[in-house]
């Protein structure tokens, strides 16, 4: 799978968790939730002014992507490495970790991940965060998507977000010399 350009880089990055809940207020105003189980992350952000070779990079990769129809890797600069003091492979320490888990024990590294940290299972498409400082056990959000093996590796640097396009249209604005790209995708899982 391709990786969106690191170069230019992006001047500013919105990262939203979306997990749609049905809600209905009763006529004695009870409040009734229901969730449905699901959540995605969407990523937006804008490109600086850029000279035509910068902006016709990032635009040609646009449109390799077919709107909506391809998907591509994107490491989203400045929240896509943790902000504890991890070294080493963390992998997942034994086995039950299933669909719909939140607690995942986990070795093979030193240090502390921080909450707000964004990790991923090798071999899943599901970015995860971190709700807790994570040493030898991790407090994820959203619950597990599928099940995780014993040993499989938790990738906590440079966590590559599987994203499409979130419009079929794409726009390259001109501002006489400089251009403008504004990009928003959500994470296809």
């Amino acid at each position: 799978m391709a990786q969106w350009p690191i170069s230019p880089e992006l001047s500013d990055i919105k990262i939203t968790s979306f997990a749609p809940t049905a809600v209905s207020v009763t006529q004695s105003l009870n409040r009734q939730v229901r969730s449905r189980g699901v959540q995605r992350w969407r990523l937006a952000g804008s490109y600086p002014p850029l000279l035509r070779d910068d902006a016709a990079v990032v635009y040609a990769f646009m449109m390799t992507l077919q709107g909506r129809f391809g998907t591509c890797t994107f490491i989203p600069d400045g929240v896509g490495s943790t902000r504890g003091t991890a070294s080493g492979t963390a992998n997942v320490n034994g086995s039950g970790h299933n669909t719909g888990g939140t607690t995942i024990a986990c070795d093979g590294f030193s240090g502390t991940l921080k909450a707000g940290d964004f990790i991923k299972f090798n071999g899943h498409d599901k970015v995860y965060m971190l709700t807790a400082d994570a040493t030898t056990s991790m407090e994820i959000q959203p619950p597990l998507l599928n099940d995780v093996a014993d040993d499989e590796v938790i990738i906590y640097n440079d966590v590559p977000f599987t994203v499409a396009l979130m419009s079929d249209t794409s726009e390259l604005s001109l501002d006489v010399i400089l251009y403008g790209i504004d990009v928003s995708f959500v994470e296809a899982v």
